[in-house]
């Protein structure tokens, strides 16, 4: 009786008929299902039929080599010949098959991927007659990636929180007069600046849609240059909070900080190790994370809204943003994918696949990194191949936590004990485990905001009202500066002014 050995495969999510299937590993069987006589035809990447007869491989599962055509015409190829299953060998980099909803319509038949190192030490083990059954590892709907990527964005979140709020009071602090002056580098307090920073967000993500392959690189280097700064930034202020002493050093008539010449150096090595290693999944995603929460640290701690109708006004503009571009977008796109996944997953990456460059070069090594990574813990089998993760984009912490700082500016601004700060990071916390529910639930990726907006936005604003200070909270900066303005007129004016105050 022939050996056999198991090609793990896992089903598509998308409704259709062909199963989209990657080989993990080599195997004995152990299970009673369905097996295939194995024909070898690995000298060849059957991108057409040649001198073979149609029914030549009725039944029987055939294994061919990769390239020279796309999956979808190997698959059509060998399912002309008679072929029950299609199993490709690659010398490539592993990917997952896929093609478009023309192409899934005339395939009929199992096709997977497996390495040829492993094709090669099968037939070592099997010798060359061999029979094959494809099964589905079990893929549990739920992973604990789930809980450490809520837990990372909630951290994110409230850090990136507290430093603007404990920046604020810093500033106020050691300003006279009770004046509040922002202390963030960059203040969004006009409904055209926030409009005109939501149109420039459209236009960015629509140009990379189009010119995905030349633009990618320049994100890339931006990524490495303001996740270097922003790493200093976060390094530099957690190093004055513990109070680690400071030596200089003469750098011609300017002296330099030892310390700051050190974590300079360190943020830049790590950032440009990033850069030259993003591709490696098995560890790169923890740096690329730790980038990425420094990232949206100093965004947070930099970038400060004036008041709660300017919170409303951008977290409003960007919800429908981020629904537009996930949901309406597919009916408007040639492959039916939204322009939001196809830009942050590289092109190609949730749906047509013409040939094998436009697979390995674009969808598997080159992707924006905008996204929390977090592997997926008991996808076992599929990571042995392709490491998958679970993940959150940048703008689903950025945004809702500058609603986050500003309430935590606004508690130091009242000298309230950060009730506006915890309830807006606890409805944050809510959102988002809502969101992950919906998206384990309905079995397809949400846009975060949809949730987070809501959740944050009505929260704070029901504190406020409880607490009878909408007033105060929906004014921000400005309701600051108008007492200031009446305290000085009190000071300096007749009791006639002081009554019109």
């Amino acid at each position: 009786m022939a050996d056999v050995f198991e090609i793990p495969c896992f089903p598509s999510t998308q409704k259709h008929k062909w199963f989209r299937c990657v080989c993990v590993c080599v195997c004995v069987c152990v299970c009673l299902q369905v097996k295939y006589e194995l024909v070898n035809l690995t000298y060849s990447m059957l991108c057409d039929e040649g001198t073979m007869k149609p029914g030549s491989l009725d039944g029987k599962a055939v294994a061919v080599m990769r390239g020279g055509c796309a999956f979808s015409r190997k698959a059509q190829v060998a399912q002309d010949l008679g072929a029950a299953v299609l199993l490709i060998t690659s010398k490539e980099e592993m990917t997952t098959p896929s093609a478009n909803h023309t192409e899934y319509g005339k395939v009929k038949i199992p096709l997977a991927l497996m390495r040829y190192s492993d094709f090669l030490d099968a037939q070592k083990v099997f010798s060359d007659k061999m029979e094959v059954q494809l099964f589905a590892p079990p893929i549990p709907p739920f992973d604990v990636s789930i809980i450490v990527m809520l837990a990372l964005a909630v951290f994110t979140i409230a850090m990136g929180g507290f430093w603007s709020g404990a920046v604020e009071r810093s500033v106020t602090s050691s300003t006279p007069d009770c004046r509040s002056t922002d202390g963030g580098d960059v203040m969004l307090y006009s409904p055209l600046k926030v409009l005109l920073f939501v149109v420039l967000m459209c236009g960015m993500l629509v140009l990379m849609y189009f010119f995905y392959k030349w633009l990618v690189y320049v994100i890339i280097v931006i990524f490495c240059l303001a996740s270097a700064t922003a790493l200093y930034s976060c390094l530099n202020a957690l190093s004055n909070a513990v109070g680690c002493s400071k030596l200089n050093v003469s750098c011609g008539e300017r002296s330099c900080s030892v310390r700051s010449l050190l974590l300079a150096a360190v943020c830049i090595t790590l950032a440009v190790v990033w850069g030259v290693y993003r591709n490696e999944d098995r560890w790169i995603w923890i740096l690329q994370d730790l980038l990425g929460v420094a990232f949206c640290l100093h965004f947070m701690k930099t970038i400060t809204l004036s008041n709660y109708k300017i919170c409303v006004f951008l977290l409003s503009l960007l919800l429908i943003y981020d629904v537009f571009f996930v949901f309406i977008t597919p009916f408007l796109t040639p492959n039916g994918e939204s322009i939001m996944v196809q830009v942050a997953l590289g092109p190609g990456a949730g749906g047509e696949k013409v040939s094998l460059c436009v697979c390995v070069c674009v969808c598997v090594c080159v992707y924006l990194p905008v996204v929390m990574r977090v592997p997926r813990f008991s996808a076992w089998a599929q990571n042995l191949c392709m490491m998958q993760f679970s993940i959150l984009g940048y703008g689903d912490i950025i945004v809702p936590g500058l609603l986050v700082a500003y309430c935590h500016r606004f508690d130091v601004w009242i000298g309230s004990n950060r009730i506006y700060f915890i309830s807006c990071t606890i409805a944050y916390c809510v959102g988002l485990a809502v969101t992950f529910a919906v998206m384990l639930l309905s079995r397809m990726g949400q846009p975060a905001l949809l949730y987070l907006v809501p959740f944050t936005l009505i929260t704070s604003a029901a504190v406020a009202l409880s607490r009878k200070e909408f007033r105060q909270f929906w004014a921000g900066t400005t309701y600051q500066v108008m007492c200031v303005v009446c305290v000085e007129w009190i000071r300096h004016s007749s009791t006639s002014v002081l009554l019109q105050c």
